[in-house]
């Protein structure tokens, strides 16, 4: 589970400067600049968790999988995004955005978590 832990948290912060790159990108800024935050790494590495489940889950659709993997990150990120806002220590803020909860979830991306948390099964599942 150790092991899952730094890979998790490894592909999480490799995975976040890709997106915030991509993002920059779109923005107009040619540099790609990606970011993340130390704070997100052990964040990132509650993704562990997705080895065990996946094995009690592997027999349900690939699809029911991935809205749960979905609903786990979301409810994640809230709480720990909750926690850390409340100590003024979130590195993120989603206020800005049209479809967030509390500044700390963004409704819109589901469809990235629901990939996200079947990428995540599909690593974990070959290291075990």
């Amino acid at each position: 589970m150790k092991r899952n832990f730094v890979l998790c948290g490894s592909l999480g912060w490799c995975l976040e400067v890709f997106w915030t790159g991509l993002h920059s990108l779109l923005n107009g800024h040619p540099t790609m600049m990606g970011q993340t935050s130390l704070l997100m790494f052990p964040i990132y590495g509650c993704a562990a968790v997705i080895s065990p489940l996946y094995h009690r889950l592997a027999s349900i659709p690939i699809v029911i999988r991935g809205c749960l993997y979905t609903v786990g990150i979301f409810i994640t990120e809230f709480l720990t995004g909750s926690i850390l806002k409340h100590f003024g220590i979130c590195p993120w803020d989603y206020s800005h955005t049209p479809f967030h909860y509390k500044g700390v979830i963004r409704l819109d991306y589901a469809p990235v978590w629901f990939v996200t948390g079947l990428l995540f099964e599909k690593i974990l599942s070959k290291l075990s």
